[in-house]
């Protein structure tokens, strides 16, 4: 699978079902090329005008299966969502 197709794929949680959005970045490993994880956009902030201050980070471990359409994750919400890095 090439990255760029990843980014096509909803993501949802499956301890509560929960629709986190698409992919929009990856992390990888400089040294190895390896995914670390991959980052989805947090909710936006006010009727979604102001943009978005927070994100979720996915580490690979906890994807659970990757199919055509949805990539399904077993993450605990409050150790995934993070402050956005500029």
């Amino acid at each position: 699978m090439r990255i760029c197709e990843m980014k096509d794929k909803e993501v949802i949680n499956i301890r509560d079902c929960r629709r986190l959005g698409c992919v929009c970045d990856i992390d990888i490993d400089e040294c190895t090329g390896c995914v670390i994880a991959i980052i989805i956009p947090g909710p936006a902030k006010v009727w979604g005008i102001f943009g978005r201050e927070n994100e979720y980070v996915i580490p690979w471990c906890d994807i659970r299966q990757i199919g055509e359409d949805i990539i399904l994750v077993d993450i605990k919400i409050d150790d995934c969502f993070v402050k956005c890095s500029l």
